[in-house]
């Protein structure tokens, strides 16, 4: 993946506006949506989604997915059946 910073509107802390990635395929070309982290969550906004629109995480449940890798293999592997449906 290519990714880049879109928007970076921080001081030493990542406020609540936070930091707002752009993710492109990895040539380039193709661009899949915007990851948003703030102090309280992550954002991920697919395609042209907006921000308000798009999937919440909050930073304890994201600790919790990551937490082995065990965890993200079922998570990812649920996502993916579920995508197919």
């Amino acid at each position: 993946m290519k990714v880049s910073i879109k928007s970076f509107d921080v001081n030493m802390e990542v406020k609540s506006n936070g930091i707002e990635l752009e993710v492109r395929s990895p040539d380039g070309k193709e661009f899949l949506g915007d990851c948003y982290i703030t102090m309280t969550s992550l954002i991920w906004c697919k395609g042209k989604t907006a921000k308000t629109n798009g999937v919440k995480i909050s930073w304890n449940d994201f600790i919790a997915l990551m937490s082995s890798y065990e965890t993200v293999r079922k998570a990812v592997k649920h996502a993916k059946a579920v995508s197919r449906s």
